[in-house]
């Protein structure tokens, strides 16, 4: 009991009764059991019936027919439930690196997050990469270690295992009673009390006594130590051999944790439903709340609704859906929304999100997290208001760059124009692909986070928007270039009664230095060519250039107009830019063509046990490496630096994962043309040529 005569649950619950909705991130590695904790959660609270499994697709997260088909995450899922009179939306954020982008749109709006992982080796940088986005992000956030049925180590070796991927302390809050090699419960050290599972059900209270109850003594000890490292009066309390008031510790964990100076570490079972009771109370009692995120957000409270868009989805039936949460004001059916560019639109429609489902209700409150209807104008990532100017954005997030890309077509002409839609919806619901049009090769490219991303887009334009579409490796930008220079005359005559056609133009063609483009002289003296038609012949110049002998377009050449002669009748526009054009096809055959390819500089990050096999895999692909050093503000990782040729990016980033356990990734831009001869060149070559 604390001083007041009060348990430290009931005056929390007490206190916290009018702080409005909760909006939780479920985040993690791949594969840790978010979307299980998440049904867990859902039963438990009592949101659904039965607990659901990801293997018969039977949850409420992962939704999508991508997702079940893959049993994975493919996109952020929202569910809204309630825990003992209070409103909470969980977002079960996808764990794959390729989707992780989800997560970033909806961090900044949440209270705080529970990160799910397990005592793994292998998956700590992957639990380094969530960490380091929540404490970039001031997210407070709970590590709830999951599958602690499955523990082949003591729980102390788990945290000691994990505690490199957190730059704040991990705090025990549980610790696990053993039951030979099985963990058949808990002692929680904040309320002293010791817990037995039961399947599918609330754990029952036992005694604490014997190995246990000197276990607790020692792991709560070491837990009151850590919190006292920022509170003076808990630390004299320590220093003096005085037990601390329940309360005082209850005080301590929620101020540290919103704090951000610790990261409590509770632990549990989601198949089977272990310890998500004490989660739940946890985040009840601890958790901050929409006030405090408002805070950090720079939002005050006042009349307007102030909103954050968190994902976009669009449904067959109910058209565009804005999962958003209400950071401050209220809005309902009819509210007009603007955004920093513009007006989003007017609202048609207010909705509860429960996994693929939304359900209509009411206007939402200060801390709801719902889908708005039908605000076309609104897009990923944007902050509304309801005021009558404008809000600035609350946040600005950049998905992270593209490491993958394929060329897509319909695979009918008919949808080419059903295509381009499905792009905009695609694009909408996910900011983190990217859609260009290569008017040189004529192909229409999407840029992804990497091969399973793509997949998905691809599965998404055929089964959600019935656009089957063809895909192909994009054209690398080959170029082709001249080594030798020389002087050719180029005449075209046409005579076919009446008026003829006549033009002749003497050209001089050389190379220019790496990256010198292209340039036209007008050497003509004497006026053997009248000067009104000498644009003409730069024009054919320039149209010959888009095509040279070896199939690529040519750069890094000099044209000059040195002599040619006209017929004051025969001559005109067209006859002059056909003279140029032949002069420059039957000329730069003769002029040693070369090919040239485009080099890239290459950034790869990486854990540092892998550095070895990224050099592998650069020298692999004749990538000429530049080194490599410590990368900054991440311990035990990496980056890697080297040229690369575009064609050996192409699927850089699937080896790349391979050999980083998923989490290695890369950014590249264009540095030089260089040279390329030999079989490879010819290889080239005869392609081109083959597709022609």
């Amino acid at each position: 009991m604390g001083q007041n005569g009060k348990s430290p649950e009931k005056k929390s619950a007490a206190a916290i009764s009018s702080k409005g909705p909760r909006c939780i991130a479920l985040v993690g590695p791949f594969q840790s059991g978010k979307t299980t904790l998440l049904e867990a959660i859902l039963a438990r609270s009592g949101a659904v019936p039965r607990q659901g499994t990801v293997e018969t697709g039977t949850t409420v997260g992962d939704a999508s027919k991508e997702a079940r088909h893959h049993k994975m995450s493919v996109e952020a899922t929202f569910a809204t439930t309630e825990f003992m009179g209070d409103s909470y939306t969980f977002v079960d954020c996808p764990g794959s690196i390729e989707f992780i982008h989800d997560m970033r749109y909806v961090l900044p709006a949440v209270d705080a997050a529970v990160v799910v992982c397990e005592a793994d080796e292998k998956k700590v940088p992957q639990l380094q990469l969530i960490l380091r986005e929540l404490e970039d992000q001031n997210i407070p956030h709970f590590l709830f270690l999951n599958k602690i049925d499955k523990a082949d180590k003591r729980v102390r070796e788990t945290i000691k295992l994990l505690q490199p991927a957190s730059r704040v302390p991990l705090l025990l809050r549980q610790i696990p009673i053993w039951n030979g090699t099985i963990v058949s419960g808990f002692v929680d050290l904040a309320l002293e009390r010791a817990h037995v599972y039961r399947e599918n059900a609330a754990s029952e209270v036992i005694e604490l006594d014997g190995e246990n109850r000197d276990r607790e003594k020692e792991a709560r000890f070491t837990m009151l130590e850590t919190l006292a490292d920022h509170d003076d009066e808990l630390l004299e309390q320590l220093l003096g051999d005085m037990e601390p008031p329940r309360d005082k510790v209850f005080d301590d964990l929620a101020k540290e944790l919103r704090e951000r100076v610790v990261c409590p570490v509770l632990l549990g079972c989601a198949t089977r439903s272990n310890g998500v009771l004490r989660l739940l109370k946890a985040l009840r009692h601890e958790a901050p709340t929409i006030a405090d995120t408002a805070q950090r957000l720079g939002i005050k409270a006042g009349y307007d609704a102030v909103a954050l868009v968190l994902k976009t989805f669009h449904t067959p039936h109910g058209g565009k859906m804005s999962v958003a949460r209400l950071i401050s004001g209220e809005a309902g059916d009819g509210t007009t929304f603007l955004k920093p560019s513009g007006e989003a639109g007017r609202v048609s429609g207010v909705f509860t999100t429960m996994g693929g489902n939304f359900v209509k209700r009411a206007q939402a409150s200060t801390g709801d997290t719902v889908a708005f209807g039908k605000l076309d104008g609104a897009k990923t990532g944007d902050t509304l208001s309801s005021g009558r100017q404008a809000r600035g954005a609350m946040v600005t997030v950049s998905p992270s760059p593209p490491v993958l890309a394929i060329a897509v077509q319909a695979k009918e002409r008919k949808d080419d124009v059903k295509l381009g839609q499905a792009f905009m919806k695609l694009t909408d619901e996910d900011p983190s692909l990217r859609v260009d049009h290569n008017a040189e090769s004529h192909e229409v490219v999407i840029w992804g986070q990497g091969e399973m991303h793509l997949r998905v887009a691809t599965e998404r334009l055929a089964e959600r928007y019935l656009v089957p579409v063809l895909t192909r490796p994009p054209t690398v930008g080959y170029r082709e270039t001249i080594r030798k220079p020389i002087s050719i005359r180029g005449r075209h005559k046409k005579q076919s009664g009446g008026h003829g056609a006549f033009g002749d133009v003497v050209l001089e063609i050389r190379p220019l230095p790496r990256s010198g483009g292209f340039k036209f002289e007008d050497k003509i003296t004497g006026g053997v060519v009248p000067r009104n038609y000498i644009p003409a012949v730069e024009e054919g110049v320039i149209d010959a250039l888009k095509h040279g002998p070896l199939g690529f377009a040519v750069v890094d050449v000099a044209v000059a107009l040195t002599d040619g002669s006209y017929h004051t009748v025969d001559s005109s526009d067209m006859a002059f830019r056909t003279a140029g054009r032949i002069a420059i096809v039957e000329g730069l055959p003769q002029c040693q063509p070369v090919l040239l390819e485009p080099i890239h500089l290459v950034e790869i990050v990486c854990p540092n046990d892998a550095t070895a096999r990224m050099n592998a895999i650069l020298s692999g692909r004749r990538g000429h490496i530049l080194g490599f050093d410590t990368r900054e503000g991440w311990d035990g990782w990496d980056t890697v630096r080297a040229q690369m040729a575009e064609a050996e990016i192409g699927d850089l980033i699937i080896e790349v994962r391979s050999a980083t356990a998923g989490v290695g990734s890369f950014t590249f831009k264009f540095d030089h043309m260089a040279e390329l001869t030999g079989r490879t060149a010819d290889q080239i070559v005869a392609a081109r040529r083959a597709a022609e």
